[in-house]
């Protein structure tokens, strides 16, 4: 399941890539961009299928609105712009359009997160998955790695409805071999521990797993689950951990308000009660800076994900 070989790779060329090999297949894919196309890298689907992409210029709401109409006459709809644009502003297209119709249209939002960097907080999406879990209908999906996008997108083009899938700036370290099967009902082991549990998806997932590392190191074995899927949310995983290690760990790339952590804890209040601290952005915009620093900053990097974690378990 896991790769043996670390390669740095982008996940948006692997995005435009796989629609590219997707279009090739079925000719109802139609892809929308909302004048970002290179820095999305729906270029590469425009490129070979001009006549099934529409640049809809500076006008998300438009977008989704030429989704909708799309999607109403039979095609399956990928639109992509930055995370920001595609959610906060488009709300009401996504919620009484998209969301409210069971259309099948899927958003795919590049530069979520802190990690936007030096475009700073207008730009950097740390509400986004709060957004969108919220709607009814809408499925949110946060890839781990490139083999873990690829399979997404391909999973989002055979399966109709809404779904919001978020892909990161920052080029990711491969994690996963092309054994690895994308699975939506579950959560993913990635390590066995006893210690603590540590729930994380997206770009974090790799900064817990060095982190763990390190917790090793100490004596601390921690066992790390990967949630892509962070709704529908399926409890089984995170509940059978929780009850074998006691206290839960959330890291994410968003804010702790109604991303992964939220639901993390509305599942575990209900279903195993169990102590949870959060890591991410708290109650925050973000800010201009470096990626890595921003990542140090806000407290996402392995080291400082294995120090606020030795804390936690210290004041337990």
């Amino acid at each position: 399941m896991f790769s043996k070989d670390i390669e740095v790779k982008s996940p948006r060329n692997v995005y435009g890539d796989t629609l590219a090999e997707l279009g090739a297949k079925n000719p109802n894919i139609v892809v929308l961009d909302a004048d970002l196309s290179c820095s999305t890298q729906t270029c590469r689907f425009a490129k070979q299928f001009p006549e099934r992409f529409f640049n809809c210029g500076i006008a998300e709401q438009d977008m989704i609105g030429t989704a909708a109409g799309l999607a109403y006459g039979g095609k399956t709809v990928f639109a992509s712009t930055f995370a920001m644009f595609a959610t906060a502003r488009c709300l009401d297209q996504i919620r009484n359009t998209i969301c409210y119709s069971k259309l099948d249209v899927k958003i795919v939002a590049t530069h979520g997160g802190i990690t936007v960097g030096e475009d700073g907080a207008s730009h950097q999406a740390l509400e986004d998955i709060s957004y969108m879990r919220s709607i009814p209908d809408m499925k949110v999906i946060i890839p781990g790695d490139c083999e873990e996008v690829k399979q997404v997108i391909e999973y989002a083009a055979n399966t109709p409805g809404p779904m919001y899938i978020r892909i990161p700036r920052t080029n990711l370290k491969s994690i996963f071999s092309s054994e690895y099967k994308f699975n939506q009902t579950t959560g993913v082991k990635i390590k066995e521990g006893n210690d603590i549990t540590i729930v994380t998806n997206g770009e974090t997932l790799w900064e817990v797993m060095e982190a763990a590392k390190m917790l090793s190191q100490v004596g601390i074995e921690a066992e790390i689950l990967h949630y892509p899927v962070v709704k529908p949310f399926r409890h089984i995983a995170l509940k059978q951990s929780a009850k074998k290690t006691g206290s839960v760990v959330v890291v994410e790339n968003h804010s702790i308000i109604g991303g992964l952590g939220s639901a993390v804890c509305e599942a575990l209040s209900q279903h195993y009660p169990t102590k949870v601290y959060r890591i991410g952005t708290k109650d925050t915009f973000g800010q201009s800076g470096e990626q890595r620093q921003l990542m140090e900053f806000y407290g996402l990097t392995d080291k400082k994900i294995y120090e606020k974690i030795i804390e936690f378990m210290d004041v337990k």
